[in-house]
């Protein structure tokens, strides 16, 4: 399973048009279809952060002539968004690899606990910046939680970002996919971590205003499917201990045990490679047999256990 990162999609200082963003999956598509061709099956997630950001702007634009609509329902229309770019750039890329497939993009949900602590404490930021006036009366008018970050702009919105328990949709995809052992389809599911859900009385399901990590989403996923492999493709060929500092040294081929030992004394930013670190240790821990980090281009020899970062035991 491969969990795509922002940078397959939206292209770090550029102006987030859609043609920018065919271009950048173009470039991920190849090395996704090689994949394949190398005799592998591929389950892709992916993730919605800067998708969801610029619809939530869209929203705020729009407001007085279209209603807003809530968090859950952005996650789900990015979801069948990015699907859809996947599946146009990935289906030729397969094609010209000679390993055509089907690239089925599945809108899926995953389940959090309505007590999880983070929704008492959101601690996620979205969307855009606020100044100081902007962000007082948004925290008066809608009960928004904000965090001031005066050095990339101004304040933005908090929301909770809960811990994900478990992919409703899984078990279902799972008997899909036994019964096509060839796996003539590439399935996409799990966008941004999954449309994020609670269980109400009765058992039904409802959406909640969260955000859920897209990595901790992927190990979640990539569990229930039971797949052996995890490769979380980000913007860096490999995980990095005294990152950017004199000391700095790449990882290659490290067990759970050292891993967990540099997560534990703060090697890994918490935004950025904190979360896959996390993400890589609990599939492991759930039972998957190998855990990759590395970039899109690298991804075929990491595969081959040539380069950037591959977590297992021995």
């Amino acid at each position: 399973m491969v969990a795509l990162g922002g940078n397959a999609l939206v292209r770090a200082g550029g102006t987030g048009t859609w043609a920018e963003a065919v271009g950048q999956m173009r470039r991920s598509a190849l090395p996704l279809a090689r994949v394949v061709a190398d005799g592998n099956d591929l389950i892709l997630t992916h993730g919605n952060g800067p998708q969801v950001g610029m619809s939530l702007r869209q929203n705020e634009v729009a407001q007085r002539e279209v209603p807003a609509r809530p968090l859950d329902v952005i996650g789900a229309e990015t979801q069948g968004q990015i699907g859809y770019l996947i599946q146009q750039e990935l289906t030729p890329a397969l094609q010209t690899e000679g390993v055509p497939r089907t690239v089925l993009c599945l809108v899926t949900r995953m389940l959090v606990s309505p007590k999880d602590p983070a929704f008492k404490h959101p601690t996620k930021p979205i969307g855009q910046y606020y100044d100081e006036n902007e962000a007082r009366l948004l925290r008066k008018s809608r009960g928004w939680e904000l965090v001031n970050d005066s050095a990339r702009g101004g304040w933005r919105r908090l929301v909770a970002s809960p811990r994900p328990l478990k992919w409703v949709e899984g078990e279902t995809v799972r008997e899909l996919l036994d019964r096509d052992l060839g796996l003539s389809w590439v399935p996409v599911v799990g966008g941004g971590g999954g449309i994020p859900v609670v269980q109400r009385g009765g058992g039904r399901l409802e959406g909640v205003d969260a955000v859920i990590d897209k990595d901790l989403g992927a190990a979640v996923i990539a569990s229930q499917l039971k797949a052996r492999t995890l490769a979380i493709v980000t913007d860096v060929p490999a995980v990095a201990v005294g990152f950017r500092r004199p000391w700095e040294r790449w990882l290659g081929a490290v067990t759970p045990s050292e891993m967990a030992s540099y997560l534990k004394r703060g090697e890994f930013a918490e935004g950025s490679m904190g979360p896959k670190v996390e993400a890589a240790l609990e599939f492991l821990r759930a039972g998957g047999q190998r855990a990759i980090i590395t970039d899109a281009t690298s991804l075929g020899r990491a595969l081959q256990d040539e380069t950037g970062t591959r977590i297992r035991e021995g």
